[in-house]
């Protein structure tokens, strides 16, 4: 299999791996672009296949990543996604090695990465990072786990911000989403449910993370997308109307 990497020369004809289709009126596929492009210069690498599919990493220097974690000299994965016909073939594998490879080469204490008790949508497979060596290393309430794979037992271990692990917020009035463009499915779905929210009446406040520092000190690990309803944690999964009507108990 065929890699590319983004890169500034590359990252406007190149297609988006987890968002092949970006349809009349939808913008999220812009953002996401637009907010890579912004990362490249911190050491974020997009590597993909050579393919039109969903075959890709993505990580980043730990120090500049937008997830609550304490983890300096390490390489963070933010998204790590082999689907449909690729599945099953090693290319995960080959990816993660990859960015393994790179921490090597820079000189890096390890590779980190977001996970979760049991698998989950928008996160990586647990049992995918244990077959290959990662360690639980932090958890934060409910579900979430950090894993590591650390070159020496004499490096630090890396653990979620305190900020991140209670799952609370202060605010009870207002069912509240925090999220970044970090995803391409958040923009449109975001704007959407504000939209019903509005028209409906329903209390609803939402909060987009506009950098790192803002990221870095999330309410919970999960700062892509996260629904707090009652000023506790209910989702990081991205929520259409639909699904945002389910939690409402409607």
């Amino acid at each position: 299999m065929d890699y590319i990497e983004l890169t500034e020369n590359n990252i406007d004809k190149e297609h988006i791996c987890c968002a092949l289709i970006d349809k009349k009126g939808c913008c999220g596929a812009a953002k996401k672009r637009e907010w890579l492009k912004q990362r490249l210069n911190e050491g974020l690498v997009f590597r993909k296949a050579d393919v039109r599919g969903k075959v890709f990493i993505e990580y980043i220097p730990a120090e500049k990543a937008w997830i609550p974690v304490n983890a300096e000299n390490y390489l963070l994965i933010d998204c790590l996604w082999v689907s449909g016909s690729y599945k099953g073939k090693g290319y995960g594998r080959e990816l993660l090695q990859s960015c393994i490879d790179d921490a090597r080469s820079q000189g890096k204490y390890g590779v980190v990465g977001l996970s979760s008790v049991k698998k989950k949508g928008f996160l990586s497979d647990p049992s995918f990072f244990e077959k290959n060596g990662f360690e639980i290393v932090d958890s934060a309430d409910p579900y979430f786990r950090l894993y590591c794979l650390r070159f020496d037992s004499s490096y630090p271990i890396p653990s979620f911000k305190e900020c991140a692990k209670k799952g609370t917020i202060d605010d009870t009035e207002n069912i509240v989403i925090y999220y970044t463009n970090q995803c391409p499915f958040t923009e449109d779905n975001v704007r959407d449910v504000k939209e019903y929210a509005d028209e409906h009446g329903i209390p609803l406040r939402v909060v987009r993370y506009e950098n790192t520092e803002m990221a870095q000190n999330a309410p919970v690990p999960a700062t892509t997308y996260s629904l707090f309803k009652n000023g506790v944690f209910v989702t990081h999964e991205v929520q259409n109307v639909a699904k945002f009507l389910k939690i409402l108990g409607k």
